[in-house]
């Protein structure tokens, strides 16, 4: 008999199984060897699964400032901050002066008032000033998460310019696009690296720019941003006051990591989870978040048996029913699970607007109704041939038809009703939606039934 093998263990698994064995131990030698070869994206990965009281040890072993720095971002904001109020105030310094302007600018706007302000005054003044900028904007807007630091030259520089210019700058930190302002700072075009070199040496930025620039402004929605670069398929987008001037640019990895935390963000509130939660948190730290939204659940199932108690002669006349109404209202909640995805997806991707609501409800209920008829026949045939009773199958048919209906009709309007009352869909639309359907499915199978009872005991 052929035996399957087990998955073998990748390499950071081997590597942080070596340090928590060597943790044990106490054997600090090694762990510095091993901390210090890795990546700084390795290194963050490896700080965030060791016990909490290690973490900090770990990070202290590492010997570079500037791996220091890049590993400290990469870290889980909740377990950075813990440590960074653990670290003395000189080395938070040290570090805030070796990372981009805007990834300080998160830290120190989510430090203590008095401890943001201490690290502000014993900042250089050049790298402060820039923070300080930064810490104007809202924390989920372009001007929040934009870096102050481009490369932009005059219209009127020359390609022969241009290049010297290019190839001084160091302190740039990715140049992927070269912009052209005007004569006050105002953006007025956009031309790559590659346009540059194609051209002749004389040919100034004006004659050979393109004008139509792809910009941001420094109060849009950071989801927002993320959309209209994965629409236009740039790495890096220019940011502009209401006077048109450039002031910074979104490169493509800020915008993974706001995709990658919106994401996280919804699919947490869509499940009743506190967005700061992870797997590996204190039990009654998890309990404390999550209790709250259960009690939530708990009344909207108490309101769904206070349906079924309006039935209860029904059911004591005919108990076969209660087989049923669990799958009555767990379709509709499977099939409202399905269209609150799709148009909470759709909203957060700017796909649904208020001009074509009325296509998506018609197309939803629509699909509805069709997968209630589709699946009630099969769950009446299953009905008729489990307990030979066809009125029965009849009963679960059009009530299943009923619930997904409803599913597909309350799971598009909900959402769009609750974003019209500046109510977050993703928080509260899984517990409105899934009340519906538990009412609306016990209400409609056992409603029918009622009606219908004598033809079903005959």
């Amino acid at each position: 008999m052929e035996q399957h093998q087990l998955i073998p263990p990748t390499k950071h698994e081997i590597v942080i199984d070596s340090i928590r064995r060597l943790l044990r131990r106490g054997a600090i030698g090694p762990i510095s060897k091993i901390i210090n070869k890795q990546h700084p994206a390795d290194i963050a990965k490896s700080i965030s699964e060791v016990e909490k009281k290690d973490r900090f040890l770990l990070f202290e072993l590492i010997q570079d400032v500037k791996a220091k720095a890049a590993a400290i971002v990469e870290i889980e904001e909740a377990i950075r901050m813990e440590m960074l109020s653990e670290m003395p105030i000189d080395d938070i310094v040290a570090i805030l002066h070796e990372i981009p302007s805007d990834k300080a600018a998160d830290i120190i706007g989510k430090m203590p008032e008095d401890k943001a302000k201490e690290l502000l005054n014993m900042m250089k003044a050049e790298n402060s000033k820039e923070v300080k900028g930064l810490l104007k904007f809202e924390e989920e807007t372009a001007g929040g998460i934009m870096i102050p630091q481009f490369f932009a030259l005059s219209e009127n520089t020359t390609v022969q310019q241009a290049i010297k210019a290019l190839q001084k700058a160091k302190d740039v930190e990715m140049v992927f696009y070269i912009y052209v302002t005007d004569d006050k700072g105002r953006l007025v075009g956009v031309l790559s690296i590659r346009q540059l070199l194609l051209v002749p040496p004389r040919k100034q930025l004006k004659d050979i720019m393109v004008r139509d620039v792809i910009s941001v402004t420094t109060d849009m929605d950071q989801e927002e941003v993320a959309r209209r670069v994965a629409r236009y398929n740039i790495l890096a987008i220019p940011v502009v006051d209401k006077e048109n001037k450039l002031v910074g640019i979104i490169t493509v990895d800020d915008i993974i990591d706001v995709i990658k935390d919106e994401a996280t963000e919804d699919i947490y509130k869509m499940a009743g989870l506190n967005i700061d939660e992870r797997a590996l948190d204190p039990i009654f730290s998890s309990i404390r978040r999550r209790l709250p939204w259960l009690y939530i659940n708990l009344l909207t199932a108490i309101l769904a048996a206070s349906v079924v108690g309006l039935f209860t002669n029904t059911i004591q006349t005919f108990a076969i029913l209660a087989a049923y109404m669990p799958i009555v209202a767990g379709m509709g909640g499977n099939a409202a699970t399905q269209t609150l995805t799709v148009i909470i997806r759709g909203m957060a991707l700017g796909e649904l607007t208020f001009g074509n609501t009325m296509k998506a409800l018609l197309k939803e209920s629509s699909a509805g109704l069709i997968n209630g008829i589709a699946t009630g026949v099969a769950m009446g045939v299953i009905a008729y041939l489990w307990n030979g009773n066809y009125m029965l199958g009849v009963v679960v048919c059009l009530a299943m038809i009923i619930n997904m209906f409803v599913a597909g009709l309350t799971g598009t309007l909900i959402p769009v009703i609750l974003r019209a009352f500046k109510i977050d869909p993703a928080v509260a639309s899984t517990v409105v939606v899934t009340t519906f359907t538990d009412v609306v499915g016990f209400f409609s199978f056992l409603g029918i039934a009622t009606l219908l009872i004598h033809y079903i005991a005959v």
